[in-house]
């Protein structure tokens, strides 16, 4: 949480992330006066055992209970997210229409299928118990969604400072790919009533889940959707050589929505209704 202005940001992590994936865009926003949370999801932050004892349903209540912890603080909120995350802030979207003013997706995923995604990995579409599902575990390999050697290494060294191993750290029980198709299937189906304008940033060579993840959501959105490509970034934009970018745009998309001037209307008119009040009060008999 970052404290800032009346109009915040909500942004989710990906699927088996951690808030870290978000931080660089997060510290940039608040630096422009928004205040920003980035929650963990329910699940997350653990083993993969306990991230797969989790449904789809707990991230996205996991998302709501943080949109209303952030409503406490702020007039307007623009809701967000990172690759599965992307798709948890869908759903919210849909559901609290009234309580957002826009959404912005990073890297949104429907099902991975960019250039770096097992030849396999299709196949898993045919399963349709969780039982079975976790039976099989999947990994993600090499080079994980960062373009830039020097930021990779500085992640990797990063997340294996604990002794985890890579194996384990981007390791996915076959539960939890489950629900998360079971997530996407669901928010499909609920894109064209979704209304708020929208910001995308996608990776034309993104390694997890390609252009067509951000097409889909252009072709289907009932709102305005203004789409950034980004030529120079694998999945992870939020870390990769174009972040600043990434972050000069979202504040773009955020500025044109001028919540910010709406938020100081808002105040005003509150303190304006609140004299008025003061005025006409009776003293006690």
């Amino acid at each position: 949480m970052l404290p800032g202005g009346r109009v915040g940001f909500l942004l989710m992590h990906g699927l088996a992330g951690t808030p870290v994936e978000l931080r660089f865009v997060a510290q940039g926003l608040n630096r422009a006066g928004y205040t920003v949370l980035c929650p963990l999801m329910t699940g997350h932050g653990g083993s993969d055992m306990m991230l797969s004892a989790t449904s789809w349903e707990d991230w996205v209540a996991s998302a709501e209970a943080a949109l209303d912890r952030l409503s406490e603080s702020c007039d307007h909120i623009i809701i967000g997210g990172l690759s599965a995350g992307s798709i948890v802030a869908l759903h919210v979207a849909a559901k609290r229409q009234d309580d957002i003013a826009g959404v912005v997706l990073y890297s949104p995923t429907f099902w991975p299928n960019g250039w770096a995604i097992p030849w396999y990995f299709p196949a898993f579409k045919l399963i349709t118990q969780k039982w079975f599902a976790d039976l099989l575990s999947l990994s993600e390999r090499a080079p994980y969604g960062i373009k830039d050697d020097r930021i990779r290494r500085f992640v990797l060294e990063s997340l294996q400072s604990g002794g985890r191993p890579l194996s384990d750290i981007f390791g996915r029980r076959g539960g939890t790919v489950f629900e998360f198709k079971k997530m996407t299937s669901a928010a499909k189906r609920l894109l064209s009533s979704i209304s708020k304008p929208t910001l995308v940033c996608h990776a034309r060579e993104d390694d997890q889940s390609n252009l067509s993840n951000a097409t889909l959501v252009q072709q289907k959105l009932k709102g305005t959707v203004e789409t950034l490509v980004l030529d120079d970034s694998y999945h992870m934009i939020t870390l990769d050589r174009q972040r600043a970018l990434v972050v000069e745009r979202t504040l773009a998309y955020a500025e044109r929505l001028e919540l910010a001037d709406k938020a100081v209307a808002d105040s005003n008119a509150g303190q304006k209704k609140t004299g008025s009040l003061n005025l006409i009060a009776k003293p006690a008999q």
